[in-house]
């Protein structure tokens, strides 16, 4: 009986938490609250850096770099957010961008804009333009809340599909490596939970149309993949590769939404 009521308050929750996604006009499956979500980030992100070298921009050129192109990205997101009358959508969002010292190729980029960049990602990306696409394909996926929804999944298998803040308050640590994986914080995450397929193909989209808002050539975004998936070399894939699944037909999709890139695109000078 109490299994029948349990399974019933489940699917009662998930009928509720079904929510539309303002990018992509779909609905969603997210239990968990921005808010709530955003809240946990500023402590998590500031708990990060205080424990990770952080890159300063007052004299190293690739920190700068990093900084330009979030502050051009992040404009990029709320002028296309106002022009279609939804700019309270980033509401909480106070974006900070950090490049951190570390060999993994990675970066992330958690609830209400908190981003990071490893230094061993810069290698790969070799230039700015490359290094935007990267930016773009995590910011969409917080504006997409596709971490909310991996987080969702995760509060429902591992901790019993309890309230965010029963779980901080009753499993912080469980909690905490859950919100970790969901947003493939770090480089040594032990478990990541995987974005899926339609995410990928979702953050690479949204990712290559605010790249190209920001006055940054899309079709860098092609290279960039191409050298990510050289970058493993036949062996396991860098971290940036094992958090986003690299499908074979991405370069494809890519080359797909192109068309509408470039027509929103407008070079600036770097």
């Amino acid at each position: 009986m109490i299994q029948k009521i349990t399974s019933l308050f489940i699917v009662c929750a998930l009928i509720i938490a079904c929510s539309k996604n303002p990018l992509t006009g779909k609905s969603q499956l997210t239990l968990l609250p921005e808010t709530e979500l955003q809240n946990m980030a500023v402590q998590e992100y500031q708990s990060f850096l205080s424990k990770n070298k952080v890159v300063g921009t007052s004299n190293n050129r690739d920190a700068e770099m990093v900084r330009r192109v979030g502050q051009r990205i992040t404009k990029a997101v709320e002028t296309y957010y106002a022009e279609k009358n939804m700019s309270e959508k980033l509401t909480g969002f106070k974006w900070e961008y950090n490049l951190v010292e570390d060999k993994a190729v990675n970066a992330w980029c958690m609830p209400g804009g908190k981003i990071v960049v490893y230094t061993g990602i810069l290698p790969i990306t070799q230039n700015e333009a490359a290094l935007a696409a990267v930016m773009g394909h995590e910011v969409c996926h917080a504006l997409l809340q596709h971490g909310n929804q991996r987080m969702s999944q995760g509060l429902l298998q591992q901790l019993g599909g309890v309230a965010l803040a029963v779980a901080v308050s009753n499993k912080p640590q469980e909690t905490q490596n859950l919100f970790m994986s969901a947003y493939g914080v770090g480089s040594n995450v032990a478990v990541m939970l995987p974005f899926s397929r339609k995410h990928e193909l979702q953050a690479d989209q949204y990712g290559l149309l605010f790249t190209a808002m920001a006055g940054y050539n899309p079709q860098e975004a092609i290279g960039l993949w191409e050298r990510m998936e050289k970058a493993s070399n036949g062996q396991s894939p860098p971290e940036f590769l094992s958090t986003h699944p690299s499908e074979g037909r991405r370069i494809e999709e890519l080359k797909r939404f192109m068309p509408e890139a470039l027509k929103v695109y407008k070079p600036v000078g770097n």
